[in-house]
This record gives C-alpha cells, sequence and structure tokens, in this order.
C-alpha cells in the first residue's frame, strides 16, 4: 500500500519559485565585478534565471549537459545555477584557485559545453582555451560597456546574451533524481573526483541547513556568504537563503577585511560563513579600524578547524557566537555544525569554549559512526578515536566518471578524518588520517597543536607535521607565520603550549617562516609542508 499523497518533486527551480512568490522583494545584494554595489531581489533573480534558461536552450544546452562557472559570489552567477538547472543540465562550479592544469582537467573531465566566467579569469581562459575543446562558448558575466576584446571562443557579453530572448519558459519536467551539480574535490591527493549532485539531494541539503541547529536561516536573516559558490556547493547558501527568504548579500571578488566589514555593516548583516583565513583578516581589520559589528550575531567557521582564540574574540569582543562547522564536498558538503545542545547544562566561558572547539553534532538527515582500522564500531565518550564515517540522503554514493566503489557494506562514506564523538553526539576532528602525527605509538593531533599555537598573541597562523625520528617513528614540528610587528619567541611559544599539551605532544622545535601554503579552498597544504621539511632535523 503507498500513500495518497501528491507527487511533488523535489527540483531545484522549486526553490527560486518559492522565493519570487514568498520573499518577492527581498533583497538581494552583491559587490559586483565591475566595482559597483548592485541590488535586485528574488523575483527579479528568478525572471533572469528564466532567460538564462531560455537563452540555454537556444545555444543547443540539453539535460545532461555539463554547463561551467568560473566566477565569483554576484548575483548573476547565482542566477544561471537556477537557470543552468532550470533545463536539466548541470553547473559545474570550477574553482579559480586551482593550478592552471587542474582546471584543464576538471573541464576536459567533466566535458563542459559552455563556460560563464567573470571578467577576472578571461586572460586566464584565453591561455587556456585552446586545451578546452569541449566548451563551445565562452560568455562573460558582464554587459557591452565593460566587455573587453578577448579571442575567447564566441564570446559574448552576458547581458547582450539574455537580452535576446524573454522569461516566457517553462521550466524543464524532470525526475528528482536527474544530476543538478558537479563539484570536484581539491585534488590534494591524485587527480581531483567529480561529485554530482541531484536536484533531490541539493534540496534536502538546503532544508537540513536550514535546521535551527545547521544554519537556521529565516526571512528575518541578512546573510552573506563570503564561502565562494565554487567552494564545495558554496554551503548551501545558493539554496538554503532563497529557501528561507532570507536576504542575501554577495561579496564579489573583494574579499579582504575592509571590504568585508564594510558589507558586514552597512548591509547589517546577521549570519556570515567563510574558512578560518578569512576571519583572520576580517579580525585585524576591526582591530586595527576599532570597527564594531552592531547587526552580526553569528558566524559559521568551516573548511579547517576554527582556534580558540577566534571563537573566544568574537564572542567577547563583539557578541558574535561562532557556528564551527564540518564538512567536506562529498557531503554537499555541511556535515555538522556545533550549536551547543541543552544536555551539555550551565557552562563557564572556559567550558563553553571547550566544547565550541569541536566540529558539532550532525543534523537530521546525516548518520555517523566511528571505527577502528578494523572496521568494529567505537564508543561514543570523547575518548576513543578513530575513522569517521557517514551516510546520508545528500552524501556520494559514487564519483563521476569514475567506478571504483567509495562506501562500505553498510553504504557508510569514509571521509578520511580520524575523530572521536561524545556522549552528546558531538564530533571532534582529531586529525586526516594522513596527517595524524605518530610517535612512539602514541597519535599527536595536528589540529590540537595549531589550535593551541595561534592562541599565543604573536602566531597569525601554525601549522604541525610530522617529521621522521630515530626512535619515536615520527615527532612534531610547528611552523609558525608571525604576526605582523613582533619577533617571535619559540620559547614564549613552547612555554605556551606546555600549559595547554602534555610533553610528549610537545613540538621538538619551532621553526618561523613567513607563510604557510595553502589548498585552493584554504586549507593548510600538508603534503607540501613536508615536501619541504623533509630530511630536516633539529638544530644541535
Amino acid at each position: 500500500m503507498h500513500g495518497l499523497m501528491q507527487d511533488w518533486p523535489l527540483l531545484i527551480h522549486k526553490i527560486i519559485d518559492h522565493a519570487a512568490v514568498q520573499h518577492a522583494g527581498r533583497p538581494v545584494v552583491s559587490r559586483s565585478v565591475e566595482g559597483p554595489i548592485v541590488r535586485t531581489s528574488y523575483a527579479a533573480l528568478r525572471g533572469r534565471a528564466l532567460k538564462v534558461a531560455k537563452r540555454l536552450a537556444r545555444d543547443g544546452i540539453r539535460e545532461g549537459d555539463r554547463v561551467g562557472t568560473l566566477a565569483w559570489n554576484t548575483a548573476r552567477h547565482l542566477e544561471t545555477w537556477y537557470g543552468i538547472t532550470g533545463i536539466g543540465a548541470v553547473y559545474h562550479t570550477l574553482n579559480p584557485r586551482l593550478f592552471e592544469d587542474q582546471i584543464v582537467y576538471i573541464a576536459s573531465h567533466a566535458e563542459d559545453r559552455l563556460l560563464f566566467l567573470d571578467l577576472t579569469f578571461v586572460a586566464m581562459m584565453e591561455r587556456l582555451q585552446d586545451r578546452l575543446p569541449s566548451i563551445e562558448r565562452y560568455v562573460v558575466l558582464t554587459d557591452a560597456a565593460h566587455m573587453p576584446r578577448t579571442r575567447l571562443r564566441n564570446a559574448v557579453a552576458y547581458e547582450d546574451w539574455i537580452a535576446e530572448v524573454d522569461e516566457d519558459f517553462a521550466w524543464a519536467a524532470l525526475e528528482e533524481t536527474a544530476a543538478a551539480g558537479l563539484c570536484y574535490t581539491s585534488g590534494t591527493t591524485g587527480e581531483p573526483k567529480g561529485v554530482l549532485y541531484s536536484h533531490r539531494s541539493n534540496v534536502l541539503h538546503a532544508m537540513m541547513a536550514n535546521q535551527r541547529d545547521a544554519l537556521g536561516l529565516s526571512s528575518r536573516d541578512v546573510a552573506m556568504p563570503v564561502v565562494p559558490l565554487f567552494h564545495a556547493n558554496g554551503w548551501s547558501f545558493g539554496f538554503s537563503a532563497p529557501m528561507a527568504g532570507a536576504t542575501l548579500v554577495l561579496p564579489g571578488p573583494k574579499l579582504d577585511g575592509g571590504s568585508l566589514a564594510e558589507l558586514l555593516i552597512e548591509e547589517k548583516v546577521t549570519v556570515s560563513a567563510a574558512v578560518p583565513t578569512v576571519w583572520f583578516t576580517l579580525l585585524q581589520h576591526l582591530e586595527a579600524t576599532g570597527l564594531e559589528l552592531p547587526d552580526l550575531e553569528r558566524v559559521v567557521i568551516g573548511g579547517s578547524a576554527c582556534p580558540r582564540a577566534v571563537t573566544r574574540t568574537f564572542r567577547e569582543r563583539y557578541g558574535v557566537e561562532v557556528l564551527h562547522a564540518w564538512g567536506m564536498t562529498e557531503m554537499s558538503p555541511l556535515g555538522t555544525v556545533c550549536s551547543l545542545k541543552p544536555d551539555y547544562g550551565d557552562l563557564d566561558v572556559e567550558a563553553w569554549l571547550d566544547v565550541k572547539e569541536r566540529a558539532g553534532h550532525p543534523f537530521f538527515g546525516i548518520e555517523m559512526r566511528i571505527e577502528d582500522d578494523d572496521g568494529r564500531a567505537l564508543p561514543w565518550d570523547g575518548e576513543a578515536f578513530g575513522r569517521l564515517k557517514v551516510r546520508g540522503p545528500a552524501i556520494a554514493k559514487a564519483y563521476f566518471h569514475r567506478e571504483e566503489p567509495i562506501l562500505d557494506h553498510d553504504g557508510f562514506f569514509d571521509t578520511g578524518d580520524v575523530a572521536t564523538i561524545d556522549r552528546f553526539g558531538n564530533m571532534q576532528v582529531v586529525d586526516r588520517s594522513k596527517d595524524v602525527i605518530k610517535s612512539g605509538g602514541e597519535w599527536i593531533s595536528s589540529i590540537d597543536l595549531e589550535n593551541h599555537a595561534v592562541g599565543h598573541p604573536h602566531v597569525a597562523e601554525a601549522a604541525a607535521i610530522g617529521v621522521p625520528h630515530p626512535k619515536w617513528g615520527e615527532r612534531p614540528l610547528l611552523v609558525v607565520v608571525p604576526k605582523a610587528g613582533v619577533e617571535p619567541d619559540k620559547d614564549a611559544i613552547l612555554a605556551h603550549l606546555a600549559t595547554r599539551l602534555a610533553k610528549w605532544q610537545l613540538p621538538d622545535e619551532v621553526v618561523f617562516v613567513e607563510e604557510i601554503p595553502h589548498t585552493a579552498t584554504g586549507k593548510i597544504q600538508k603534503v607540501a609542508l613536508r615536501e619541504r621539511f623533509e630530511g630536516w632535523t633539529p638544530p644541535g
């Protein structure tokens, strides 16, 4: 027997349809690539998305075709997502921070037929287009007045391109399991792998993300995703914000502290999201200028672990709650958010910060467990740590155009993280399985080392890696970028760590550098650091 309910497929265009009816005039604010602040609304964005869909169809783009986007967070970029998916094609976000060879590999592997790109990337794509024969047309996200002279294949200014059609278009009738989006992992080990989202998975993920213990967006929020739309599905903001009717502020290409502070203050942003390095820059700007954040209520921080000092500064100096988040491209990407459960009871500041350092608990739609190397389930006691595995309706079951299985016999995906889970279900990533430091039979968390090191007032950024040791197998080496204008003191940093870590967990040496390498998604490149310090031995 089946239930007698309507067959209402979960399709992405239903999100923007809802926003255009229930939140028609809600602002969508963009810092344009050309410079000025541009204001539109959900109703207008939907109309332009319909024109994108109609124009794509005229260009011969069909259901299942991949359409690339190489663009910053603006309304133009977002409306292409809805237009692309509205005809059954697949938006494929390209990350401009990748190496050019990686971009060529990803666009070729996806067989993109058309590419939307911002002015910023025209020169780069002119260099690469001869290596990308599948791309038939380049649509530059600008108007005729700003359109550069370019040798890009069949290049056209976006505003001219959509001006050739009107909004009289019906969204494609699709199965909710139809492919909708494609995002590749950053490829830190091996070639990047494509994660192919469906309409159903993206809609469900947006609904999951809007639970109060996750992003918790509402029509009263002003949301500014600093995290780029090209980074792991934009952390769902492109779908979650219009679904909830939140005002959307899109920062475009200017992600420096001053530009972000301007938008946060002028647009009265209540919630924002970015990787830790962005917040380092913002907090430094606020400290230097004395500016306040009167409207900001919460910031979502993910991509890598959020240092305790950042959480404390946001809370004590600006009255802003940090929501530490964890996830990955394969998870659409949100997996956990550290919103405190009432089970913890009343906590003093230090105990509150202890909990806030964790990655948080999964919201409905995500199952989680930890296992040892033999596949045995480990207890949720906050002490035992093992391989973190996940399962759910917005989690990948395979990679695009790859045959190797990625799920275990129970349908769980191995995240590659090593984690603990406490009795209240709060998860803490101890390390990546490939980055944990194994010393004398004990595991040392590089993340703990880094977070405690950044708590020292002279440390701007820190990275911990394991280096070979003849007796212990590996010992930790701490690589530090000192704050500008200070003379770093190795002994002071070690003394600071000694009050927070066991003696055997302390690094054998602290090395000062001007810059720590990062991946295209803002994560520390541990592989590059290990290569740089290969064969390193401490002085003396």
